[in-house]
């Protein structure tokens, strides 16, 4: 049995038993990257609710446990993120995704950090559904992505930034 979907799409998807194609797993991968990399601590309830719905019952509690650091971490605090995707690689046979880019880290209105990442995803494909098993930073983080003199030198992420929720092998 087949399922056509067309949410923001430019053309529909269509998902099937046989395993997922490697648009659906690029659309999942931006969504999911949008969603887990984009977090501020007014909405870090929501984002932990909204990542934990896209994980796998067998990596739950890792994650949900890796997740609850990060917002206790930024409980009070008025530090935010942002991920600008630059490219993004898929492997719908290994069901593994890989997106590189820029995470900043904004404290109030002030960019401290803009650092070229690459993050993977790691899934896995029960029926037609794709949940996420592990993911985590896959390069150690970079040089400042542009030459911003108006950064403090010494400005570094703060922990809160490190998603190392059991990225897999």
């Amino acid at each position: 049995s087949e399922v056509g979907l067309q949410p923001v799409l430019t053309r529909p998807i269509e998902l099937s038993r046989a395993g997922a194609s490697k648009d659906y797993l690029e659309l999942v991968t931006r969504d999911a990257t949008v969603l887990m990399l984009n977090r501020t601590p007014q909405n870090a309830q929501y984002w932990m609710d909204a990542v934990l719905r896209i994980v796998h019952p067998s990596a739950y509690g890792r994650m949900k446990g890796e997740l609850l650091r990060i917002v206790n971490d930024q409980r009070g605090s008025s530090v935010a993120q942002y991920f600008t995707i630059e490219s993004m690689k898929v492997d719908p046979e290994h069901l593994t995704s890989e997106v590189s880019g820029v995470l900043h880290t904004m404290v109030g209105r002030q960019e401290v950090a803009a650092l070229k990442r690459t993050f993977r995803y790691d899934w896995t494909y029960t029926g037609i559904e794709l949940r996420l098993i592990g993911f985590g930073a896959i390069a150690a983080p970079g040089a400042p992505a542009d030459a911003d003199a108006s950064a403090p030198a010494t400005a570094a992420p703060p922990a809160t930034d490190q998603h190392t929720t059991g990225s897999q092998p």
